[in-house]
């Protein structure tokens, strides 16, 4: 009986194998059968060197499979190549948002986190990721999935795995925050025990234990909530801070261990300056900074995100006349801010926090970045550049040069006279692949 089984279980081995070796022999015989991708060249009246702020005119680029080849005046076309001629136009990297919502969509301020079940949401955020990208999006930092858990690992996998067209996305699942902190649904009835829209963290041992746990179910950063409520009083920000220094140390120490980083919403002092002794990766919102935040933000090169796009959207889209009035001064407060900022010198990347107003119109942040005192330039770069090192993709996108990923956006006129084009983006290629003709 024994002899029985161990033929039995050489017989499994070896049809195991066989079909093994079979799977690899027909795998390879189909690989073989597929024809490699034809080049790509891609002309335009202009091209914009993102790093120089200098103009090719006119531009080209050859593209082969996912990346960049060549970019010129007049690349080579190698023979069979597909010729795109985009006309009058200007060639850009795809444009990068570095605070998006996936999993929130207008009406935020309303039950929807509470009514709408996670995997509706999940469906509905990969509809948003697909209006983000054919708006020229070819990367985003989604900034907390707002209660639905790890739910945007899910939507992240399914991009890379091109079941779902969308943009390349860093996420960090549900945001983090104190009992009784930013997110957790102060207001409700407590008997009815409604659930906070983060995670819970009170100390800093349970900021590691969370991180560990996000990073297990494939966060790619720690989004942290560091400071609470704002107010304005008599014309100054009030924003109580949840974390002390240490604390955000801890997070950022535990993050860097595990080769992540951490972001914070922080609205202003001390959180902001608390923010910045910690060395985080970005400080989002960043309404209120002080000369020694600022001091530190240039020295370790944290970039601030200002949000213009979603200030703006609550100061025009309140339910009463007191509302509107309270949100109206906030921005007024946040631009006097934003303009010392600017002359401070600190580095800065482009976030909208879209999801509470409708994906897929977010670039009218690099928009309202400009009316209030940067120059068009200086916007393309902190979007494209600074953006790319924010979500640790430095030397892979954010830029037209040879070796670089093929995502690549075509807006009509010229950016450095207009920055609104970047609000009618015409064509959209992210990884060689054409995803709006």
């Amino acid at each position: 009986m024994s002899n029985v089984r161990m033929s039995l279980r050489s017989f499994s081995r070896a049809a195991l194998m066989l079909g093994f070796a079979l799977g690899l022999t027909f795998a390879g015989t189909m690989a073989a059968q597929e024809p490699a991708s034809a080049p790509i060249v891609l002309h335009a009246a202009r091209l914009l060197q993102i790093d120089a702020g200098t103009l090719l005119r006119p531009g080209e680029i050859l593209v082969q499979g996912d990346r960049i080849r060549a970019v010129a005046t007049l690349v080579d076309h190698p023979q069979g190549a597909k010729i795109i001629d985009l006309g009058d136009a200007t060639l850009l990297p795809g444009l990068i948002d570095a605070h998006v919502h996936l999993f929130l969509h207008p009406g935020a301020e309303d039950l929807q986190t509470v009514q709408e079940s996670v995997p509706w949401r999940t469906l509905l955020a990969a509809e948003a990721a697909k209006a983000d990208l054919l708006a020229g999006y070819t990367a985003e930092r989604d900034m907390g999935t707002e209660g639905a858990g790890s739910a945007d690992t899910a939507v992240r996998d399914a991009i890379n795995q091109g079941f779902i067209p969308g943009p390349r996305l860093r996420i960090s699942g549900n945001a983090i925050d104190l009992l009784g902190g930013h997110e957790d649904a102060i207001g409700f009835n407590p008997a009815q025990r409604v659930l906070s829209n983060a995670d819970y963290a009170n100390s800093a041992d349970q900021l590691v234990e969370v991180i560990r746990a996000q990073h297990k179910e494939g966060s790619d950063f720690a989004k942290i909530y560091e400071t609470g409520p704002d107010t304005l009083i008599d014309g100054v920000l009030h924003t109580p801070y949840q974390y002390t220094e240490a604390q955000l140390a801890a997070a950022v120490n535990e993050a860097g261990r595990l080769g992540t980083r951490v972001a914070v919403h922080a609205m202003g002092e001390p959180g902001t300056l608390y923010a910045a002794q910690a060395g985080v990766a970005s400080i989002d919102h960043a309404t209120q900074l002080s000369d020694e935040t600022m001091r530190l933000m240039r020295e370790k090169h944290i970039p601030a995100v200002p949000t213009f796009a979603i200030f703006e959207y609550f100061a025009r889209n309140r339910n009463t006349a007191t509302e509107a009035a309270r949100e109206g001064a906030l921005l007024d407060y946040k631009i006097r801010e934003f303009k010392r900022q600017v002359s401070a010198g600190i580095p800065f990347a482009v976030g909208s926090d879209v999801g509470p107003f409708p994906h897929g119109t977010q670039a009218v942040e690099l928009e309202l970045m400009v009316r209030y005192g940067m120059k068009p330039l200086a916007v393309l770069q902190a979007d494209m550049i600074n953006g790319a090192k924010l979500l640790g993709w430095e030397g892979q996108i954010g830029e037209l040069k040879p070796g670089y990923f093929a995502d690549v956006i075509a807006v009509p006129g010229n950016p450095l006279d207009d920055i609104t084009v970047v609000e009618r983006v015409s064509f959209v290629m992210k990884g060689g692949k054409v995803v709006r003709p």
